[in-house]
């Protein structure tokens, strides 16, 4: 008898350690297959919530908030694009030149888990973002990654011209800072165990197998 595993994906679409941490958790998944009966939700968090509709360069962000150099960035974006090869995820991070502000993705994102395709739709997202360079605020660009996710762009575009979810997002998104979350990924397995950080397939597959153990 599969073990139920419900997991609460806490995520950003402008975090590459999400990115990551989705695929790797994805390819442990795949490794315990029917073993689990599996329901994955993904929950908002926003880095910068403040984020303006004009974004901001990447480099000066992330000189401003966390204080790294030109070339301290340079040595986290060669470990960030090996760590996607590792789990087949392209990172083009030259074409990534801004960071933007994401809480209409999120609003989509409550959306198309209402239709059932919001794992595909997240992953869609990063793609957008992270291989192709778009801004995940544009609403061309969301509704694109919707049609791409294989839900309705129509809809898609309704949803984004409106405040819909709006209330939504803002309610998940403080009921897990109440929780303690703060930075992200972070994978809350049967709304009692976290794994942090966008960890490799091996570290999730450990993890996961050690909770339906115990379950």
């Amino acid at each position: 008898m599969a073990t139920p595993l419900k997991i609460d994906f806490v995520s950003d679409v402008s975090c590459p350690w999400c990115a990551i941490g989705l695929n790797a958790l994805e390819q442990a998944l795949g490794r315990i297959g029917g073993e689990a009966s599996l329901n994955m939700q993904f929950q908002p968090f926003e880095l910068n919530p403040n984020m303006g509709p004009e974004g901001q360069d990447i480099t000066e962000h992330l000189q401003q908030k966390y204080g790294a150099t030109a070339e301290q960035q340079e040595q986290t974006r060669a470990m960030i694009r090996q760590r996607g090869q590792d789990v087949g995820f392209d990172f083009a991070m030259g074409k990534r030149s801004r960071i933007y502000n994401t809480f209409d993705a999120h609003r989509l994102l409550h959306w198309a888990g209402e239709q059932g395709r919001q794992r595909e739709l997240k992953h869609a997202l990063f793609e957008a973002y992270f291989t192709l360079g778009e801004d995940p605020s544009s609403h061309a660009v969301l509704q694109a990654a919707a049609v791409k996710a294989g839900l309705d762009g129509e809809q898609a575009a309704q949803v984004l011209a409106s405040s819909r979810y709006a209330d939504d997002v803002r309610r998940d998104e403080e009921h897990y800072r109440r929780l303690g979350i703060n930075s992200v990924p972070a994978v809350i397995i049967n709304d009692r165990h976290l794994i942090s950080g966008g960890q490799p397939a091996d570290v999730f597959e450990r993890a996961l197998r050690q909770i339906m153990a115990e379950a």
